[in-house]
């Protein structure tokens, strides 16, 4: 062990000090066999020069020149041999106060290890080797073709009514006004492959191509070309979609979409036994995501001025006010406002608070997911929000490593070659870490210009980033995110009617959304109806602030099977109705007494004509 015989550095610790022995194993790791570690209680007759006190004072790094460095220093030397940690060093040797700031930390957690020794323990658990994330990351990508496969037969059972050729908003006249006023320029504005032909034919063919490339990736085949597909495929419906593809949940799938096309192997299948590591790069862009996701949906309700939010109240009005309440919103809606404001203060703590763990050490990001995963599950018993909680929920999935993944799912596995100590591992890692620079370059200037927006106006920005937001912005890469930021506290709802002779009126009734007092809540997620979900935003604006809502009454008038599949019942099955119009109601739950004796789960009150009777031009 002599200078003499030593061809690389050697680190020298305290094998009876378990906080060191714990810290030894995670960096011998990261080093590989580019450093050698030894208890002094092994060696200490080989280095007579040093002292025993300095040994047991602190780590000593021997290099191979000889030269020695003891504390903090020594600890930076031995990680500059480790991939991705030697601006540490830089930092030691370079930054003003940086040197004598952390030799007093080492200083102070070496002279109480027991208590620090403790405290690893609780923050990371009894192994402190890096964590891996392969398995993690094949949970977290079939999650993500799961969520894919849902939004995709959702919208293939809507997407003709909604935007074919006799739909609502048909996606052809679109684009082909978009293209008459914007020239090339709507082809970069409007990413679609509906430009080649949007078609009804295609529009089905897109949503069934989903379905299958979804079936793919759920089995883990081919999950990068089916990752890059899929969100070719969704960006494509999002585009001609319109008003019914503008909701977050759906830019939120973009965003998580295109982050697994970075995160999938390029391989045939998830889990081949020498399955290359799972980018840390994206796995933290994911968590980012996350955090950006919750955070910022907490912030926006406190900066949006609304006194709801700010008195704690806006839960007394939620339960009933939001687009599609499930059954058992109705009882939470009775529970005294005591109780509400409880959970409204509950809700700010799982937003503002909680997130945070997102970037503490493994067992606290450990405690963040399964928080997130409750506060999630809490929302999907009370709201019918599509599949954008069950999406929040595969997100926090990237919290947790594959030795936590394994275990919950009885299948170990371990990953061959996930040591960094070979030539060809390090070569590997270089040209990954190249690869992903300038991708995540932008992602994280991107990240933190939505987050800025929490706090500054996007147009106080300065330019290069409003012209970076601005080019990436058809492809919904990055996001900003926020629900409720103001809280409804009325549930106005359109009542749409059909007559013959303008006398007598029959309502036509929606699949989801209140109209019959009787009809009780509907359990509907993770599926979507969009049709409903706009007739909500709808009744909150004038119909002239809402232009499909017009061509919805004439396609009623037309009789369109498309638009009429979108409904629950139809009263003129026969031929359409002369004349259409639409009223506006009030409608709040019912109390319990009132439940028992009517059978109504909503009580209405008649507010006023919503759109006035109109018919068709008859030559």
């Amino acid at each position: 062990m002599g200078k003499a015989h030593r061809k690389k550095p050697l680190l020298i610790y305290d094998g009876d000090c378990s906080f060191c022995r714990l810290w030894i194993e995670r960096w011998r790791t990261w080093t590989g066999e580019r450093i050698d570690y030894v208890p002094y209680q092994e060696v200490t007759s080989n280095f007579p020069h040093i002292p025993i006190e300095r040994f047991k004072k602190s780590v000593q790094l021997i290099m191979a020149d000889g030269s020695v460095f003891d504390g903090a220093h020594a600890v930076f030397r031995t990680l500059d041999q480790a991939a991705g940690k030697r601006w540490m060093v830089w930092l030691y040797e370079h930054v003003p106060a940086f040197a004598p700031v952390t030799e007093w930390v080492y200083r102070f957690v070496a002279s109480h290890r027991n208590s620090f020794s403790k405290l690893t323990h609780f923050l990371w658990g009894d192994n402190l080797q890096p964590s891996t994330y392969n398995v993690t990351r094949g949970l977290f990508l079939r999650g993500i073709g799961v969520i894919y496969l849902v939004a995709f037969v959702s919208l293939s059972t809507q997407v003709l009514g909604l935007v074919g050729s006799n739909g609502i908003l048909p996606g052809e006249h679109f684009l082909n006004s978009i293209e008459e006023q914007l020239g090339n320029e709507a082809y970069r504005l409007l990413p679609t492959l509906a430009w080649f032909d949007a078609s009804d034919a295609v529009l089905q063919l897109l949503c069934y191509a989903g379905i299958v490339l979804s079936l793919v990736l759920v089995f883990g085949l081919l999950p990068r070309p089916a990752s890059i597909l899929l969100w070719v495929l969704y960006l494509s419906l999002f585009t001609i979609g319109q008003d019914f593809l503008s909701f977050q949940w759906d830019i939120l799938l973009l965003e998580a979409g295109f982050l697994a096309i970075f995160f999938a192997p390029l391989q045939l299948r998830i889990g081949l036994p020498r399955e290359r590591p799972a980018s840390k790069t994206v796995l933290w862009l994911a968590r980012l995501l996350l955090f950006r996701l919750v955070f910022q949906s907490g912030v926006v309700k406190l900066t949006s001025g609304d006194p709801t939010w700010r008195n704690l109240t806006a839960l007394t009005y939620h339960y009933e006010t939001q687009c599609i309440p499930t059954p058992v919103a109705w009882y939470i809606h009775q529970l005294p406002e005591w109780f509400q404001k409880i959970s409204v203060t509950t809700m700010f703590f799982f937003e503002l608070a909680v997130p945070l763990l997102i970037f503490a050490p493994r067992r606290l990001r450990f405690l963040g997911a399964w928080l997130l995963m409750a506060f999630q599950f809490l929302i999907i018993l009370t709201g019918n929000y599509t599949f954008f909680n069950w999406l929040t929920i595969v997100l926090c999935i990237t919290l947790l490593d594959d030795a936590l993944v394994s275990r919950l799912f009885s299948k170990p596995k371990p990953f061959i070659g996930t040591t960094e100590g070979t030539a060809m591992r390090r070569t590997t890692l270089r040209v990954r870490r190249l690869a992903f620079v300038g991708f995540a370059t932008v992602m994280i200037i991107l990240n933190l210009i939505h987050l800025g927006g929490l706090f500054v106006e996007f147009n106080a920005m300065p330019g290069p980033a409003l012209t970076l937001v601005r080019w990436t912005m058809p492809y919904h890469i990055v996001n900003s995110y926020g629900l409720f930021r103001v809280m409804t506290t009325t549930r106005p709802e359109i009542i749409v009617e059909g007559s013959d002779d303008g006398q007598h009126w029959f309502p036509y009734e929606f699949k989801y959304k209140p109209g019959d007092e009787k009809r009780p809540p509907p359990w509907v997620a993770p599926h979507q109806p969009r049709l409903d979900w706009q007739m909500w935003f709808a009744a909150l604006s004038a119909a002239r602030s809402n232009p499909w809502f017009v061509n919805l009454m004439v396609r009623l008038l037309q009789g369109s099977p498309e638009v009429l599949a979108l409904l629950e019942y139809n009263p003129f099955p026969e031929k359409p109705p002369r004349y259409v119009h639409a009223l506006l109601y009030d409608y709040h739950f019912t109390e319990s007494e009132e439940r028992n004796s009517t059978g109504a789960y909503w009580r209405r009150e008649y507010k006023g004509v919503y759109l006035q009777a109109i018919s068709l031009r008859r030559n």
